[in-house]
């Protein structure tokens, strides 16, 4: 018989350094905006050592805000959160109609 390797982890979600799923793409887009952010600042005649000072504190509570997020929540806990916004609190019936009908 043939042996065959056993990939074990197919259904995973994609894991770096901690950070699960979405929350690797908002880390990547945060740095984006910074690298971006730090650009603007530069051209604006800011001095290079306030710059980074400056970009370095962003980066480091952006990193702090993305990993307590994705700890927080995991893989698919925010999206939850966002959709339960979207649910209503209660649901009011003027007439028994609905009811009558879910036995057909």
């Amino acid at each position: 018989m043939a042996l065959y390797q056993i990939n074990k982890g197919i259904n995973k979600p994609i894991e770096f350094k901690g950070l699960k799923a979405q929350y690797i793409g908002y880390l990547a887009g945060g740095l984006v905006i910074l690298l971006v952010g730090f650009a603007i600042i530069y051209l604006l005649g800011v001095p290079v050592h306030y710059c980074i000072m400056i970009i370095a504190g962003l980066g480091s509570a952006l990193f702090y805000q993305v990993f307590r997020l994705s700890h927080k929540y995991g893989e698919h806990g925010l999206m939850k959160k966002a959709a339960k916004r979207y649910l209503p609190n209660h649901l009011k019936f003027t007439t028994r109609k609905v009811f009558l009908n879910l036995k057909k």
